[in-house]
């Protein structure tokens, strides 16, 4: 293969010329991992005109609440017909099981089903013109020149292995979920992140009659029977309900404890429809891209909100910057610009992160103060900036006053001054 003007600047900045687009074997990037963080990616490389390629396993779904905000709509174009439910309000259950309701008014939460939402993001992006295969990712190499070849099995449509496959690339995203065989191949000296364990049971919704269960509103349990350092969750997604739990506690059983939440809510009687579990990251790893043409995105690169486990839009916004970064890349050779990625996460996300990480491990920490945080969630400052910072993804600024009085509630709570 003849080498440019343009593949020279490249390689003067320590990057390897692209491979022939014209190549059926070869792109100018691969994103490895089909949910919203390598959808994401790759549906915006393509708009950017980049050859793209999107490998992923399909056919398994992620335990998730399911829950987007409205930025995530406007921000990512997010059509309102792909949500399963409309949530107005979240109940928030005490250890003595006090129920105080935060109702979100003027506004809501939209639920998704991973199973639909995840082949749509997949479809929009080959819209957009990425190739999309179906097969595992097995392992990476650098070329001689450079590039990255990418070895992977592919699958027949009816899932049976076929021999492997190897596709060259000037750039790889991984985001292959939060045991990453991407990061473990590219990135060996990255410490990986604590994980929490997260199991959920899908069961048929209550088809109406049902005393404590309403369609529009999430139930959050702060107890620790259900879980000693995370919390439980009954996620409504219209004809089915998400209830599941979650934990970094070695030895303790997730099945047990969704058996718990569902009798403390009467659910046990409703058909399960499936059982599903993961490892969710709870801290963005330190570094996310090898400085060579490699760089991690969604779960992979450990961008799960703390405290509330939060991880579509974040997902979406960590493929987003991935993207941009491997854009500037491929488009001036300059591997600097692959750090780009998480300068610019931890720029828009990362005091929340910090925030959200240091309620979790003083909050959640036993019963006693999951009791007095519950009871702060009654107060109305803490409702409507809760809300408004969760909607629109930002922190609130411009309420002082209500700021300094959550403060001081909250002082006096941590003092005992304030009876839970």
């Amino acid at each position: 293969m003849e080498t440019t003007l343009a593949d020279s600047t490249a390689l003067a900045h320590g990057a390897p010329p692209a491979p022939e687009a014209s190549s059926p074997t070869a792109f100018e990037v691969v994103v490895i991992g089909g949910g919203p963080a390598g959808a994401t990616a790759a549906h915006d490389l393509a708009q950017a005109g980049r050859s793209v390629l999107l490998l992923d396993r399909e056919g398994r779904i992620k335990p998730c609440g399911g829950a987007i905000p409205p930025q995530l709509m406007r921000e990512f174009d997010i059509p309102e017909s792909l949500l399963c439910a409309h949530i107005r309000s979240a109940r928030m259950v005490s250890p003595s099981e006090r129920r105080v309701d935060m109702p979100i008014n003027g506004g809501f939460v939209g639920m998704v089903k991973r199973d639909v939402f995840d082949p749509w993001l997949r479809e929009r992006a080959a819209a957009a013109g990425a190739t999309r295969r179906v097969g595992t990712f097995q392992d990476l190499s650098r070329e001689a020149d450079g590039s990255l070849s990418i070895h992977y099995q592919p699958r027949t449509p009816d899932g049976e292995p076929v021999a492997t496959v190897t596709v060259r690339a000037h750039c790889v995203i991984g985001a292959d979920g939060a045991n990453s065989l991407v990061a473990r191949k590219g990135l060996p000296d990255v410490p990986r992140p604590q994980y929490v364990a997260a199991y959920h049971e899908i069961v048929a919704a209550p088809a109406g009659g049902h005393a404590d269960y309403d369609p529009t509103r999430c139930d959050v349990y702060y107890q620790g029977l259900i879980s000693p350092d995370f919390y439980g969750w009954i996620f409504p997604h219209g004809d089915s309900v998400s209830i599941g739990v979650g934990t970094a506690i070695p030895g303790f059983s997730l099945r047990q404890a969704t058996n718990r939440l569902r009798a403390a809510a009467g659910l046990e009687q409703y058909q399960t429809l499936r059982r599903e579990g993961a490892p969710i990251p709870m801290a963005p790893l330190p570094r996310w891209d090898d400085g060579r043409g490699l760089i991690l995105a969604g779960d992979a690169a450990g961008v799960v909100a703390p405290a509330s486990g939060e991880g579509i839009y974040y997902a979406m916004a960590s493929g987003r910057f991935a993207a941009q970064a491997a854009d500037e890349f491929c488009r001036t050779g300059d591997a600097r610009a692959l750090g780009l990625a998480r300068k610019r996460f931890m720029k828009a996300h990362g005091r929340v992160f910090r925030i959200l990480g240091l309620l979790q491990r003083f909050w959640y920490s036993s019963d006693r103060r999951r009791e007095r945080f519950v009871s702060m969630c009654r107060d109305p400052d803490v409702q409507r900036l809760t809300w408004e910072a969760y909607m629109n993804k930002r922190l609130v600024r411009s309420s002082p006053m209500a700021h300094l009085r959550i403060l001081m509630k909250d002082v006096a709570h941590l003092l005992g001054v304030i009876r839970a």
